[in-house]
Order: structure tokens, then C-alpha cells, then sequence
């Protein structure tokens, strides 16, 4: 049965569920007990199980060491990193630990760590706290990582991620905390490495993730006024992303806009438009178009901002671009 809630409520459910299934689910990190957390999306656990979610110091390195070890000895911890520009800190635990561990141990040992964390810019949190990484840790050989665009998406994709064997980096983003959607009472999963056809068409392919979904959307329904039909791909995990997906999207309109919040260098926009030029460029009928945000730090100045983020109106003008080789 399906009800409209926020996409804090849905994360906050995914886990509830969790925790009443398996036992083994915790959670742990700064504030995330009796206050909830700094966006409130573990409230009401610590009056259910007061024995299964902790405070932490501020130290996220301890965070992630701490859910490694019990990880390790079979637990499936749920690590909060407050703000996901802070997961630096906790680097060479993620990078050289959380990661490598179902290799070390050739999976007779796994980490089944889920580090949760709010990530992105548009709430007027500056420098500091709000980057997306994605493009951090898209070198990280043995992690996933998972950025859900909607109260559905968060819910079951969280929901596949604590179930899951191998790490997961599960990144929510501030800007979409409130967003409401459609999301069954019951526990549901969705695949992990699988993305989705937001919106069919044939005249170019838009390449989207977490935010920029709503920005492709709403550039696609400009686009169709002026007789472009935009076929819009949410890509849901971004490593591994759905490489099958998007092949098979370009094979059919020849042209790639790919979406991306963030620096434009070395994102995970140059990694797909790699992938695309290397292995499908005989689909291609025109260059591939990267939409990003400005190589600069993100700015606390309302109008800076604002200037930095890529919007609906860029993503027209590249795909309008695109159509017109």
C-alpha cells in the first residue's frame, strides 16, 4: 500500500524495517540517538532499541572503524556520517578498509558496512558542507555507491543496501530531504547497479543522478515544446552504474547530455562520456554535452550559490546543442 511521504521519512523507515528484521542492524554516529541525528532521519530508533543505535565522538574515522570491526565479526552496521563533505576524514578508512575487506579476505570475511551520509549544494550550508563525492570515491575498486533521487528510490535502495554483502556508500541529498513521493508501507528492495528510464524518447539521452533527475525532467518538458523528445535515464547507483542502460539509450537517439552536480573535471560524467566514446562511438551522431556545476568551492553567498549550480535551463542548452549536428 502506498502512501506520499517525505524522502527523510523513507530513509528513516528503510532503517526501522531493517532493524525489526534482522537483529544485527545498528546505527552509529555523531548525534544520531537521542537528538536523531542533524537532519532528524534516525528519530524514534533510540526509544525502540536503545541498545542498537549509538553516539559517537566527532571523529568520523572512528565512525567507520568502528563499523568495519563489527562488520567483520557479522554485524550489519549503519554508519551516519553527518555532512558527506566530512567522509575526507574518514578517507583512508573508507578507501583502504571498508572497501578492500571482501578482497583481503577473499569473502570468507565481509563488510557489509552501510555509511549513510546528506550530501549537495542549495540549502546554504557553503564550502564545507555541501559537495557531492560521488566522484570522491568512484576510483574505490569493492564500494558501491547509491544516490537515490526519490522517497521511492531512497527507501528501497537503502533497503537492498543494508542487505547487501558488500559496502555501500549511500548518499542522500539535503536538497531532497522534504521532497514527498509515493512509498509502499511494506519493506520493499531494489536493485542495486540498475537504473531507470524516467521519461522515453528519441531524440537525445539525458544521463541524470539525484537531483539533476528533476532538472532533466524539467528540461525535457521544455525541450518537448519545441519538438524535442528527451529520453531521461536515472541512473540510481553510480557505481556500478548501468552501463547496458545507457548503450542502449544512445544506441537509439545518437545523442548524450550527461547531468551532473558537481566540478566538471574529473567527475563521474567524464567517466561515463569515456565509457560512451570508448566502447558505443559508432552510435554517436554528435559530441557527448557535460552539464556540471563551476571547478570552484561551493559558496555560503545566496547569489554565488546559485551561479555555481548547473539548473533545467542549462541542460536544455546542451541537449538543444546536441540536436542540432
Amino acid at each position: 500500500m502506498s502512501r506520499v511521504i517525505t524522502y527523510a521519512k523513507a530513509i528513516n523507515e528503510a532503517m526501522i524495517q531493517e532493524m525489526e528484521r534482522d537483529e544485527n542492524v545498528f546505527i552509529l554516529g555523531e548525534d544520531v540517538a537521542k537528538m536523531g541525528g542533524d537532519f532528524g532521519l534516525t528519530q524514534g530508533i533510540y526509544p525502540r532499541w536503545p541498545d542498537r543505535i549509538f553516539d559517537t565522538a566527532l571523529s568520523e574515522s572512528a565512525i567507520v572503524g568502528l563499523a568495519n570491526g563489527a562488520a567483520i565479526a557479522g554485524l550489519r552496521p549503519i554508519a551516519e556520517i553527518m555532512f558527506a563533505d566530512f567522509a575526507g576524514v574518514a578517507f583512508d578508512q573508507i578507501v583502504n578498509s571498508t572497501a578492500k575487506m571482501n578482497f583481503m579476505f577473499q569473502e570468507e570475511a565481509n563488510c557489509p558496512v552501510v555509511i549513510r551520509a546528506p550530501q549537495g549544494a542549495g540549502i546554504r550550508c557553503a564550502y564545507h558542507h555541501s559537495a557531492v563525492v560521488e566522484s570522491w570515491f568512484l576510483n574505490t575498486p569493492g564500494l558501491v555507491i547509491v544516490s537515490p533521487a526519490s522517497p521511492y528510490e531512497a527507501k528501497g535502495l537503502l533497503i537492498s543496501a543494508i542487505r547487501s554483502d558488500d559496502p555501500v556508500l549511500f548518499l542522500e541529498h539535503k536538497v531532497l530531504l522534504n521532497a514527498k513521493g509515493e512509498v509502499p508501507q511494506e519493506s520493499y528492495a531494489l536493485p542495486l547497479g540498475k537504473g531507470v528510464i524516467e521519461r522515453d524518447g528519441k531524440d537525445v539521452t539525458i544521463v541524470a543522478l539525484q537531483l539533476t533527475v528533476k532538472m532533466a525532467l524539467e528540461a525535457a518538458k521544455e525541450l518537448e515544446k519545441e519538438g524535442i523528445a528527451a529520453e531521461i535515464i536515472n541512473l540510481r547507483t553510480i557505481k556500478p552504474y548501468d552501463e547496458e542502460l545507457i548503450a542502449k539509450s544512445v544506441a537509439k537517439t545518437s545523442r548524450l547530455v550527461i547531468a551532473q552536480e558537481g566540478p566538471k573535471v574529473g567527475g563521474w560524467a567524464a567517466e561515463i562520456s569515456a565509457m560512451v566514446s570508448e566502447k558505443y562511438f559508432e552510435y554517436l551522431e554528435a559530441p557527448i554535452q557535460r552539464v556540471t556545476c563551476l571547478d570552484v568551492p561551493v559558496s555560503f553567498s545566496p547569489v554565488l550559490e546559485d551561479y555555481y549550480m548547473l539548473n533545467a535551463a542549462d541542460i536544455v542548452a546542451a541537449a538543444k546543442e546536441a540536436v542540432s549536428f
